[in-house]
């Protein structure tokens, strides 16, 4: 081959078309040019036919939840609105509008209303500030207990542990009811160690007042000063911090005992999935266990805490068969809750617009306090911003 031919070629191939891409893209040798709008058109078809199989897969429970869960609230929002006593139609016009009166009878207007829906909100409280953590922690321990690979018979104590939270929680109650008797089992064995038991399920005196009370330090029967003088709600700082009954604590040891053992497979899961390597590092380290628990199992556990103490605030709020079974409010409404108000207002006293209005005034406090444990809970680490 000569050198001009050679040469000619080169030429050609220099002279060859090359295709315009986008600014910053380089371009490529015998391309055809096509516009990078036209490349993108496909992908995004393609994506749309995606989301409308999602859609169509996911269509039969979006109706179903609309139907079961959306569709009844919206309905019970209404009836919330209305004095309905159950035996009209409440969507036909036959029922009384009476817009936000519900709502005022409840936080706003003295009466007898407020004063057992600010009753309820106290017990249900107390019931929450001691179930909640209680049964966290004793859920955490156990589940550090089980998890020790040292410790015999592993599966029989966790199965011995969870057992109570599959058991009935009516038939539980029932058999609380007989061992917290006036002449039960649990007073004949404090009367062992020379301690009289109280008749736990008739004895509406607050804890906190019986503690103050033989302290000297507030006289139970008569409280004096601002305690007494001043009030919110309709109740009398007094008895807003005379904490749970005797009665209501008895329901507390049910609810911490029956619980304890489903978080405890929560935190069990939670603790076999963080990795050794961590453990091993920080023995290395030499941390003791104290250290070890503090600095890399808790971390660690962080979002199943969240999850934990989440689930755990909104049954406690939601509280009804045990109420329902082992007392119904009494003694002296000191055992009522909110859940077990709305469901009296509405079936006992036939009110379901002022059952409905508790109903949602109970869900916005939960959605509110869930918000505030997860604004406590974050993580505090400072956001290293993009340097420019």
């Amino acid at each position: 081959m000569s050198l001009r031919t050679t040469r000619s070629r080169g030429s050609a191939a220099r002279g060859a078309p090359r295709s315009t891409g986008a600014p910053g893209e380089p371009d490529t040798p015998g391309a055809t040019g096509t516009p990078p709008t036209a490349r993108n058109r496909a992908p995004r078809a393609g994506r749309r036919g995606e989301g409308a199989w999602g859609w169509l897969f996911v269509s039969p429970m979006v109706i179903i939840l609309g139907l079961f869960l959306v569709l009844p609230i919206l309905m019970a929002l209404w009836v919330s609105l209305l004095h309905w006593d159950g035996q009209s139609n409440p969507f036909g016009g036959q029922a009384d509008f009476v817009g936000l009166d519900n709502y005022r009878a409840l936080l706003t207007q003295d009466g007898l209303d407020r004063t057992l829906f600010a009753t309820s909100l106290r017990n249900n409280a107390y019931y929450v500030l001691l179930t909640v953590p209680l049964q966290t922690l004793l859920a955490l321990g156990l589940a550090l207990i089980v998890n020790q690979k040292v410790l015999r018979a592993r599966g029989a104590l966790r199965t011995t542990f969870f057992f109570p939270s599959v058991t009935s929680s009516i038939a539980v109650s029932t058999v609380f009811l007989f061992l917290f008797q006036g002449s039960g089992a649990v007073n004949s064995l404090l009367s062992w160690i020379g301690v009289k038991g109280p008749n736990w399920f008739a004895d509406p005196r607050g804890v906190l007042s019986l503690i103050l009370g033989d302290l000297g330090i507030v006289d139970p029967e008569k409280p004096a000063g601002a305690l007494a003088n001043h009030s919110f709600m309709g109740l009398s700082w007094f008895e807003w911090l005379s904490g749970p009954s005797v009665a209501m604590c008895t329901i507390i040891l049910l609810a911490v005992w029956t619980t304890s053992g489903t978080f405890m497979l929560i935190f069990l899961a939670a603790l076999q999935d963080i990795p050794r390597e961590l453990e091993e590092a920080a023995a290395l380290e030499g941390v003791n266990r104290r250290q070890l628990l503090r600095y890399v199992t808790l971390p660690a556990l962080r979002p199943v805490l969240f999850l934990v103490l989440t689930l755990g605030l909104i049954s406690t709020w939601q509280v009804f068969d045990q109420v329902y079974v082992m007392g119904q409010g009494a003694p002296g409404n000191t055992t009522l809750t909110p859940a077990f108000l709305s469901y009296s207002s509405g079936f006992d006293n036939a009110d379901f617009g002022q059952g409905s209005a508790i109903a949602f005034i109970l869900l916005a406090l939960i959605l509110c306090l869930t918000v505030l444990q997860r604004w406590v809970l974050r993580e505090r680490g400072e956001r290293t911003g993009r340097k420019r």
